[in-house]
């Protein structure tokens, strides 16, 4: 396939208010241009009602049936993501319909890894449909329940973009891709081309909920608390003997698998610091189940400009690090930009899970294509 353009959303699970859009022209194997990314705030009104139904996803549990919040929050965050691509493209005086299809990952409001005795299952909010009725183009999406009734963990998805990404750096085996998200995940690729991913451990989510629940903040900004905090060594060591930090992959997590509980009656820096000193540690823990261990990690994410959380990976988990922006990448936009090159090699019917990445029997490709039934772009 000749590069087209692909536009990507990602809102991710700590609820930072924000509808990361990014265009990208690729042709599913490689990047042949960066394209327009911007950050599009979600009203207060639609802020308000992801909470709600984080909380009912919670008490849901995938028992019994939905709560009834899932369908009003499903058209709301989908009306909104939808403007927030048509707003990127005029941005970037790109017509929608020069706009291949849209990767729509939805909002993740609940996600169970699969264990031994049960398959996992997974649950994002995003109606397809409705957003390709209304930008009068093609959209990807439901991107993970294929791959967890195939048996795989559902997540992490973009390793295969995170390649790409490696590739366009020139980096070899002796570096990954660490993506600092509410959860941290990480890619890596051997030098015969066999692809790894999972999700090392919680990254921003227990900190942020650390400084909501305080009333401080909803996040710890430059990692200024913690900075001033001390770790409590005698008590972070019992929580990294968790079994899922040195589970073998591939492995993955929900938000709330790992929570600000961790800190409980500690004071407000000492616990900023300890969740952050978890995080980096964590970090360290999933590189040493690599077959090499890499030793430079380029990092995306949000976390990525919390610069007391990086220092703490490069000292907990023994290796270097650098903001993946110094590389020409976008650490930003890393996660929506992954989800327009997924969009692409759906269109295509390439693999977009494998078995180092989320443990599915063969590589496989996934996610639901909506075609839009009135044939043209409204707002």
């Amino acid at each position: 396939m000749t590069a087209k353009w692909f536009a990507g959303l990602m809102t991710g699970t700590v609820l930072d208010g924000q509808i990361d859009v990014a265009l990208v022209r690729t042709d599913g194997d490689s990047i042949a241009e960066f394209g327009h990314y911007d950050l599009v705030p979600y009203p207060q009104n639609i802020r308000d009602l992801l909470e709600e139904t984080l909380a009912a996803a919670r008490t849901w549990n995938f028992e019994g049936a939905e709560p009834e919040v899932f369908t009003r929050a499903e058209h709301a965050l989908t009306v909104a993501q939808a403007e927030a691509v048509a707003d990127v493209a005029q941005a970037a005086r790109l017509p929608l319909t020069d706009i291949a299809a849209v990767g729509f990952h939805g909002q993740t409001v609940l996600h169970r890894a699969p264990t031994a005795a049960r398959r996992g299952k997974t649950r994002q909010l995003g109606d397809g449909q409705l957003m390709a009725d209304r930008l009068g183009i093609p959209v990807v999406y439901d991107l993970r329940t294929a791959d967890v009734e195939a048996g795989g963990q559902g997540a992490p998805l973009c390793a295969t973009y995170h390649a790409a990404l490696l590739a366009r750096a020139g980096a070899g085996a002796d570096t990954a891709i660490l993506n600092l998200g509410g959860v941290a995940n990480l890619s890596w690729q051997s030098e015969d081309g066999q692809l790894v991913a999972f999700d090392t451990g919680p990254a921003n989510a227990p900190i942020n909920d650390w400084m909501k629940s305080l009333g401080l903040d909803e996040m710890d900004r430059d990692g200024a608390l913690a900075a001033t905090g001390h770790v409590d060594e005698s008590r972070l060591a019992p929580l990294l003997e968790h079994p899922y930090l040195s589970a073998p992959y591939p492995k993955s997590l929900d938000r709330f698998d790992f929570t600000a509980d961790m800190a409980r009656g500690l004071s407000p820096e000492d616990g900023a610091a300890l969740l952050t000193a978890f995080s980096a540690a964590a970090v360290g823990k999933g590189l040493d189940l690599l077959p090499v261990r890499p030793t430079k990690l380029i990092v995306a994410g949000g976390g990525r400009r919390n610069p007391t959380l990086m220092k703490a990976i490069a000292q907990r988990a023994g290796v270097g690090v650098e903001d993946a922006d110094i590389h020409g990448l976008r650490g930003d936009a890393v996660e929506a930009e992954g989800f327009a090159f997924l969009a692409a090699r759906r269109l295509l019917g390439r693999p977009i899970s494998y078995p180092g990445t989320t443990g599915v029997p063969a590589p496989m490709t996934g996610g639901q294509l909506a075609t839009p039934r009135n044939g043209t772009a409204s707002r």
